[in-house]
């Protein structure tokens, strides 16, 4: 079976070695399997991911759940695109599964709130030298227009709400799938903060991929854990 996209939780940020020894930046994502809610016309199905169980939810999810057969209530419902394969009404479909290592995807998700900011650090802009001058000018945006036309134009570069956007990174690399923990390990960072919710497309895959090394890792993970526990033993002897 697949899908053109999947919806995942994000999680932390860690690092690994691949097999040539190189540092790799990881994000941790999790892909809880998903409901079949209704088949739509076009290939299209509708979906209910069973990792967001709340207490209250609205009627019209009520009755999607109703029609799918779910007694629990789960909160969040999105559409894809059934590529290859067939489904009905209540299968439970495994995300995590339809990702592979070595394939290409792009994340799509809402970036992080930061409030009104300044343009420093919503746009990079660089500060005004700090010496001589007026006191309060250093994160100033500077001047903002001429006398012609007599007014700002659109589209300046200002200070203003910044984050809290949909953003879709590109080219990202699937290098690991954990089935037994619906674990999806993603090269580099995705957009949003932790537990929010990230959408995966696959796009291709690399021609170029190399493995991580999850020996080393299973390996530094056992050491760490046995220096944790001698450090008990000892702290109990005193």
């Amino acid at each position: 079976m697949q899908l053109n996209r999947i919806i995942t939780r994000k999680g932390e940020m860690k690092q690994s070695f691949d097999k040539e020894g190189k540092l790799v930046p990881l994000t941790v994502l999790t892909a809880s399997p998903a409901i079949v809610a209704d088949i739509l016309p076009d290939n299209k199905v509708k979906l209910i991911s069973t990792d967001s169980e709340k207490k209250n939810i609205s009627n019209s999810i009520k009755g999607i759940l109703k029609k799918a057969g779910v007694k629990k209530h789960f909160n969040t419902i999105f559409e894809a695109k059934l590529i290859d394969g067939e489904v009905k009404r209540g299968d439970e479909i495994k995300l995590v599964e339809i990702l592979k290592p070595g394939d290409r995807v792009k994340a799509t998700g809402i970036s992080k709130g930061r409030g009104f900011a300044g343009v420093i650090k919503r746009w990079g802009f660089h500060s005004q030298p700090k010496t001589r001058g007026q006191s309060d000018r250093e994160r100033a945006p500077g001047s903002i227009g001429a006398q012609t036309p007599g007014r700002v134009l659109k589209g300046k570069k200002m200070p203003g709400h910044y984050g809290n956007a949909k953003i879709t990174i590109d080219n990202l690399e699937v290098v690991n799938v954990d089935p037994k923990t619906n674990e999806i390990w993603i090269k580099g960072a995705v957009p949003g903060h932790i537990f929010s919710w990230v959408y995966l497309t696959k796009t291709g895959s690399s021609k170029k991929f190399i493995e991580l090394n999850l020996d080393k890792q299973n390996e530094d993970k056992v050491a760490e854990e046995n220096k944790v526990k001698k450090v008990k033993k000892v702290s109990k002897k005193k």
